[in-house]
């Protein structure tokens, strides 16, 4: 029944079934109009407080629950006439004088009885002189029927009737089941009538309108690129007769490419604040289901639940969750999420396309995505959200520090350039962390110590002052990290030494740490040589002074062999020249395990094992010169760590007399 039906039915106006809007505004003049309504009847009050107020009281929701009222109240009569029916009913055997079965067989022998009825060869019912009487059998008497011949007893039988309560408690489980069943159908399909299945085919998108808070591209700091990619969009939606009198066509989909946390969602917000429409947000996940064909379902209610509020922008974040390319992996091609795909494929660029809505979509793997959906005419744009730089980091960093009571020590350039790599996220973890340091204090402003301990929480792992380390042990991996440490300043190309400690730090005992001055993109063959180089520091130290090594080396050697093996298969830095001898390719749902093969000889590869030790042996004849050559300064290093557990760049610089480091100011 439609709207209109159920309207005319109740002869009077009510809300449509899908209205959202509450029963009460708040206004006093709704409240008056109530008052001035004619006073219900009984059964009207009955239908209103039986309606389900998650659909407004009205439409096919409101009727479903006075049906179910209605059912309820038709058990309970029915309940109560079969308690009336045990209590009241069955009263012959009430009527009747309960005897022993001596006194029946002595009324026998007297010649009283002159009819009995053996009822199911466990009770007699007899009459003494017109009274009713009745006796149980106690035990089986094989002469019963012969004596009662003998005194010229009528004997009867009869079968004992089954009590209408003893029928009423066997169904009484189908009943309750059957009642249950049938109230959970039409609870989860109360909305337009439907029933439990059509239910699961809603979309979950949630819907900002135009009334919500707003978020605009001021709010997002850096991304110049992308927000000019995405300004395109903005314009469509605010002004699309620019577009349509010359003859232009906007991207119906606009796809988002970047790591996580550098701001996808936060973009796709930014545009429909700045065009000022309505935003429907939703998940890829949230399109799988265990039934089949309920995510086509789902997006074709989602569509359609944009075209109705036209224009619009859908945002489907984590796509690759539902838009991975067909037929791969060893099940076939034929599934449920790739029947949710081609239904995702139809509605954005099908017969029922709506110029009105416009897709935007966020991943991090854009490599897995079907080919289908990156075509023209569906994603057609594709908009790299990357992690900031040094500037963007800055910008980033004033943003989320509005909120936060900062003292005047606090130097945000400096904690943008201690953050290379970090996205939006990570930034915005680092700032609350640092106001978590310092409530935890009881201060009221955050000082430069907070951020310098929120990033080393972050980067190196929350310290574990109270794991007891004897004093050798102490000692030992006092002269790994001064190792590390002492080669940052004599080896060309590294980046300036942050801090080194012996405190352990998540599972490490000990840690060096540097930082860049500025974001670099490429690395060239020298750099990386000085990276395995300090690599090696810790394991030569303790080889100059112990004699042997410890298992604390191993991260150390696997961080310098991986080095080593991708400058020689992937990036050309060795004899073997300019060829690739690594294969990242891999099919989809299968791991590297499985998959990996060769694409090169045997004798390749036995070169290959070659250069990687012949870069890995120069680099270790480089390192042990070094440390060998300033031991009495590895010496003081390490005395200098077990006094003081934690030492920075600058403390070293003036142990040693070394140059103070130049920063540069190029910020803004």
């Amino acid at each position: 029944m439609d709207d209109k039906d159920y309207k005319e039915e109740e002869g009077k106006p009510q809300e449509p079934p899908h209205s959202n809007e509450p029963e009460n505004s708040g206004n006093p003049s709704d409240d008056k109009k109530k008052e001035e309504k004619p006073k219900k009847s009984i059964y009207d009050q009955y239908r209103y407080w039986g309606s389900d107020s998650g659909n407004g009281g009205g439409g096919n929701g409101g009727k479903g629950s006075v049906r179910r009222n209605r059912v309820a109240l038709v058990a309970l009569i029915l309940l109560i006439i079969s308690f009336a029916y045990v209590f009241f009913g069955d009263t012959s055997s009430a009527q009747r004088t309960e005897t022993t079965y001596s006194e029946f067989l002595a009324y026998v022998e007297a010649g009283a009885v002159s009819d009995a009825t053996i009822v199911e060869q466990s009770t007699i019912n007899y009459t003494v002189s017109g009274y009713e009487m009745t006796c149980r059998i106690p035990y089986l008497d094989t002469d019963l029927l012969s004596m009662l011949s003998s005194y010229g007893v009528n004997v009867s039988g009869a079968v004992q009737p089954t009590p209408f309560w003893y029928i009423l408690i066997q169904l009484l489980p189908w009943l309750v089941f059957i009642v249950m069943i049938v109230m959970v159908m039409r609870q989860t399909g109360a909305a337009g009538g439907n029933r439990m299945m059509s239910s699961f085919g809603k979309s979950h998108a949630q819907m900002y309108g135009k009334n919500d808070k707003k978020v605009t591209f001021a709010d997002v700091a850096g991304q110049k690129e992308a927000k000019n990619e995405l300004q395109e969009v903005v314009d469509f939606l605010k002004h699309p007769d620019r577009f349509v009198k010359i003859g232009a066509r906007i991207p119906r989909g606009v796809l988002l490419v970047g790591p996580p946390g550098t701001g996808k969602t936060l973009l796709a917000r930014a545009v429909a604040g700045e065009a000022g429409v309505s935003f429907l947000h939703t998940s890829g996940s949230d399109f799988v289901e265990m039934f089949v064909g309920m995510g086509a379902a789902r997006v074709r209610d989602l569509f359609a639940e944009a075209r109705k509020n036209a224009p619009c922008i859908i945002f489907i974040d984590e796509l690759d969750a539902v838009g991975r390319s067909r037929g791969s992996g060893l099940g076939g091609g034929h599934d449920e999420r790739e029947q949710t795909l081609n239904q995702m494929l139809v509605e954005m660029d099908g017969f029922s396309s709506d110029p009105g809505v416009i897709v935007m979509a966020a991943t991090n793997r854009p490599d897995v995505l079907d080919p289908a959906l990156l075509r023209p005419g569906r994603f057609d744009r594709q908009v790299v959200v990357s992690l900031p730089d040094v500037q963007e980091r800055l910008d980033i960093l004033r943003i989320h520090t509005r909120k936060v009571q900062t003292g005047g020590d606090v130097d945000l350039p400096r904690i943008a350039r201690a953050t290379p790599g970090s996205s939006g996220a990570d930034l915005a973890n680092l700032v609350n962390e640092a106001a978590l340091f310092a409530a935890r204090g009881n201060r009221t402003t955050v000082s430069m110590d907070d951020f310098e301990r929120a990033r080393d929480k972050i980067l190196l792992g929350v310290a574990r002052e109270s794991v007891y380390m004897t004093e050798e042990e102490k000692r030992a991996t006092a002269y790994h990290e001064a190792g590390h440490t002492l080669l940052h300043y004599y080896l060309k190309y590294t980046d300036p030494l942050h801090k080194v400690t012996i405190i352990p730090h998540g599972r490490a005992l000990g840690l060096t740490m540097s930082l860049p001055e500025k974001d670099s993109y490429t690395k060239n063959r020298s750099y990386l040589e000085d990276r395995i180089k300090i690599c090696m520091g810790g394991y030569v130290a303790e080889d100059i002074v112990y004699g042997e090594t410890t298992t604390g080396t191993s991260n150390d050697i696997k961080q310098a062999t991986e080095m080593a093996r991708r400058m020689v298969t992937e990036w050309g830095m060795s004899d073997l020249g300019f060829i690739s001898l690594a294969n990242d390719d891999e099919p989809l749902f299968l791991g590297r395990e499985i998959t990996q093969h060769k694409d090169y000889s045997e004798e390749t590869a036995r070169r290959i094992d070659q250069e990687i030790h012949r870069i890995l042996d120069r680099c270790m004849d480089d390192t042990r010169s070094i440390l060998t050559e300033h031991r009495d300064q590895l010496d003081q290093l390490t005395e200098a760590l077990v006094e003081k557990e934690t030492l920075d760049d600058k403390d070293i610089r003036e142990m040693f007399g070394f140059p103070p480091q130049e920063h540069v100011t190029d910020l803004v």
